[in-house]
């Protein structure tokens, strides 16, 4: 599967010395998809034209992901702070989930690709739940790479309402003070059926988390690229693993 891929990358201009470890591919692999406005504006286009074209990339991407080896894509889509942008950006964004699933669908199912929804429905217009329901439901028995879009997500949540599900439990005795460790935070975590990530991706030359798996990445491989988000191609994310490929990740202790 790999081969094929670098195959298929060289014939679409790449170099020829880019090889990677089948061995070492990582995981989960996590995106912060940023720049979408500034690519638009750099064209002299509106926003939602970037948003448009950055919808094109995740198609791109998912696909190359999933012949990469990857087991586990997160997409960082739309986060709870974003509903403080103009009410018609964000109108727009919440149409993309169903435009996204309506047209590429299809395909996913046929790439054995799982799809996922991590994040919050309340605000959610119903058209945006419906169409991830839709595509969760017809591909919730597909076994190759699951595609998790974090979709009204926000770390800072996510471990907030965690806790106070731990002390609910506390209080009716179902679990004791002193068990309470790592393991179990993750495991009231909304990603908690899922590995944490090896590799943390953002674009747009920004080097900031935004509330995006806080506790998630405590150990992940971080790369970034000024590259807006509908500029990323199949090149950056092999670029992307490589670099995560030369690194070693030692977890605090000594190799």
């Amino acid at each position: 599967m790999i081969k094929r891929f670098q195959t298929w990358l060289q014939q679409r201009g790449g170099h020829k010395q880019l090889e990677l470890m089948p061995d070492n591919i990582p995981q989960h692999v996590a995106i912060i998809m940023d720049g979408n406005g500034r690519w638009a504006k750099k064209r002299g286009l509106p926003r939602v034209a970037g948003h448009h074209s950055g919808m094109k990339a995740v198609k791109r991407v998912t696909i190359a992901a999933n012949d990469m080896g990857v087991k586990v894509l997160t997409m960082y889509a739309f986060s709870t702070e974003n509903w403080k942008r103009p009410k018609d950006e964000v109108d727009f964004l919440m149409k993309l989930p169903q435009e996204f699933l309506a047209i590429e669908l299809e395909e996913l199912i046929e790439k054995n690709v799982q799809v996922r929804m991590m994040g919050y429905r309340d605000r959610l217009p119903k058209h945006t739940i419906l169409a991830l329901e839709e595509a969760i439901e017809k591909t919730k028995h597909n076994t190759g790479l699951i595609l998790n879009f974090a979709l009204n997500y926000g770390s800072q949540r996510e471990i907030v309402e965690g806790v106070r599900d731990i002390v609910r439990k506390v209080k009716t005795g179902e679990i004791e003070v002193g068990s309470i460790d790592e393991s179990m935070i993750h495991d009231h975590l909304l990603s908690s059926s899922l590995p944490d990530p090896d590799l943390l991706i953002r674009t747009s030359g920004e080097m900031r988390l935004s509330n995006f798996m806080l506790w998630q990445i405590a150990y992940s491989e971080l790369w970034f690229t000024n590259d807006y988000w509908p500029e990323f191609t199949e090149r950056h994310l092999m670029e992307a693993v490589m670099e995560y490929q030369r690194r070693t990740r030692r977890y605090g202790g000594l190799q």
